[in-house]
């Protein structure tokens, strides 16, 4: 691995900050100084923290852990992409979908719902299927691959992510601070990096400044894997996936052993058909017996004037003398 020094970080342009009414007060001991209207990250620290962040980085896979690349950023997708498979670690650069890691147990499902559709066409299984449900099932297997693609061999949740703009992918930071997930950061002028636990101040919008320090961290990663035995990295691997809360950040219950719940089913359309018809003809029969009673009974009118001769009027009594 190459060590890097001042003069590189200076001229990947990693001092370069936000301008200075975008700054986050927190970054304060990061930064230098101001020219142009442009916060200057000291590269003093910046060494120091990039330092601090590949101890911490070669001690999380000697434990036979693995990372997570996170960026979304659209110029930054092919190099975060690149060094990740370098290293073998895994990565997301598409659209970070929530729960990635708090509901780990979902992720893992489309998952394998992604190898299984995989399997179906190298095996040619959907050839008796019609065209419109091969059309389907391409789109789903697309949309999948899309957003799954660099997460697909990932088993259990990884032991620390980095991160390039933390402000950007927030919601993936405060997912692994809740898990207690280490989170490793190109922390800019912007960044509060009070949720991140290894915070590496630069220019997470230049390319070259995501470039060497990437590098860095994935040069940390390939060096300390070929240091871990494989049989330990086949254990880790083999091991199961342990589910959180995500309110406590703790281990649930193991469900594996709890009964299914029952499966509610649409009722068939002939059975649904059967129900109205029926029920059509309740209707009817009810409206019939109520036009007959209506045709039967008398009018309002001479259904008073009988009652009232039906019933006599008492007789006057004379007055006494």
């Amino acid at each position: 691995m190459n060590e890097v020094g001042l003069q590189e970080l200076l001229d990947a342009g990693v001092h370069f900050g936000h301008q200075t009414r975008r700054w986050n007060p927190r970054m304060r001991p990061f930064i230098f100084g101001e020219r142009n209207g442009i916060h200057i990250i000291d590269l003093r620290k910046t060494l120091d923290r990039l330092e601090r962040a590949r101890d911490a980085v070669r001690r999380i896979v000697l434990k036979g852990e693995n990372v997570l690349f996170l960026s979304t950023k659209r110029q930054l997708k092919s190099i975060i992409e690149e060094e990740a498979v370098r290293c073998g670690a895994h990565f997301v650069t598409e659209r970070w979908l929530g729960g990635m890691l708090t509901n780990f147990q979902t992720i893992r499902r489309q998952i394998r719902r992604l190898k299984e559709l995989e399997r179906g066409q190298e095996e040619n299984a959907f050839e008796f299927y019609t065209k419109k449900e091969r059309l389907l099932l391409e789109r789903e297997r697309a949309k999948l691959e899309k957003y799954f693609h660099g997460v697909r061999e990932m088993t259990r949740l990884p032991g620390a992510i980095f991160v390039v703009d933390a402000r950007r992918e927030i919601i993936g930071v405060r997912e692994a601070h809740r898990l207690g997930i280490p989170v490793i950061a190109i922390a800019d002028t912007n960044v509060d990096p009070s949720l991140i636990d290894y915070p590496i101040p630069g220019n997470d919008d230049a390319i070259r400044s995501v470039s060497l320090i990437a590098s860095q961290i994935a040069d940390c990663i390939a060096i300390a894997r070929r240091e871990v035995p494989d049989d330990q990295l086949r254990r880790q691997a083999e091991m199961e996936v342990t589910t959180y809360s995500t309110e406590t950040g703790e281990k649930s219950a193991d469900t594996s052993q709890m009964r299914p719940r029952p499966r509610r089913r649409r009722p068939r359309p002939e059975a649904i058909a059967q129900v109205r018809k029926v029920g059509d003809g309740d209707d009817s029969a009810a409206k019939g017996t109520r036009q007959k009673r209506r045709r039967s009974s008398p009018p309002r009118g001479e259904r008073s004037a009988g009652q009232g001769a039906g019933v006599s009027s008492p007789e006057p009594t004379p007055p006494s003398d």
